[in-house]
């Protein structure tokens, strides 16, 4: 595929490693080249999980140096959004990666790592298409009254339901989404957005609060009225920042923490 496919050649400023091509962004010339990999991404040139081409291989197409090519690649893998594995190349990151899966599950056993505890046992509430209230609207860049996919569930490890989620979800993007295929699929869930919907997460944003339990949580949790639960409020993004899922979680922390690694 040549350059043109997603941006025209020409749109790329003047670099040592550029040729004499004209200015038309101030930008560095590696953080074009990482637009215009995002843009593949974007577009589903390389789905999750595929090779993308060479370093060789991009710089001829984009007319750079591998240089350039490798410092744009360098940013994209430090973001999770690609992966590079030593002598096999550098594939498009998924959620199905051991490494990548519990990238946004920071709840942590005190007695463990992410994982050790084995999957989730996923138990599906309820799996169903309504309204988009104003607070889920604006959360998701729609507006009111729009179709989304409303989902409950709770997470069991070892046996013991530790955290409650509601889900809302544009319905458009995830048309065909029922309870049956959430609760069937054995991977990660969003690993089940690339494969069957070509949704990938990104990022995610989060609030967090301590509240009680209260409203039925206490019994799908299966504590006391009143036990204090972490409530974990997530907007997850896509590409180009185009939010696609909120998530608000309540988890127990009598066996459990919440850990995040700040660099």
């Amino acid at each position: 595929m040549s350059t043109s496919l997603l941006a025209p050649a020409e749109n790329l400023a003047v670099g040592p490693d550029a040729g004499a091509l004209p200015t038309a962004s101030f930008s560095p010339l590696y953080q074009q080249i990482k637009g215009l990999l995002l843009s593949s991404l974007r577009l589903g040139e390389w789905k999750p999980g595929e090779v993308i081409p060479s370093e060789m291989d991009l710089a001829a197409r984009f007319r750079v140096s591998q240089g350039t090519v490798r410092k744009a690649i360098d940013e994209l893998a430090a973001e999770n959004l690609l992966m590079r594995r030593q002598g096999k190349g550098t594939f498009v990151a998924t959620h199905a990666e051991q490494q990548v899966q519990f990238r946004f599950l920071k709840l942590v056993p005190d007695s463990g790592t992410p994982g050790s505890e084995g999957p989730a046992q996923r138990d599906i509430i309820e799996c169903r298409r309504t309204r988009a209230s104003a607070e889920v609207a604006r959360a998701l860049a729609l507006r009111a009254g729009d179709a989304v996919l409303q989902v409950r569930r709770v997470l069991s490890f070892l046996g013991t339901p530790t955290i409650l989620e509601d889900i809302w979800l544009p319905a458009a993007t995830f048309k065909g989404l029922t309870a049956e295929r959430l609760a069937n699929y054995q991977g990660p869930t969003y690993a089940l957005f690339e494969t069957e919907f070509n949704v990938r997460m990104v990022r995610a944003e989060e609030k967090i609060r301590a509240e009680p339990a209260r409203g039925g949580r206490e019994q799908l949790l299966k504590v006391a009225p009143g036990t204090p639960l972490l409530s974990v409020e997530r907007i997850a993004y896509t590409y180009n920042d185009v939010p696609m899922e909120l998530r608000r979680g309540f988890y127990r922390t009598d066996t459990h923490h919440y850990q995040n690694n700040l660099s």
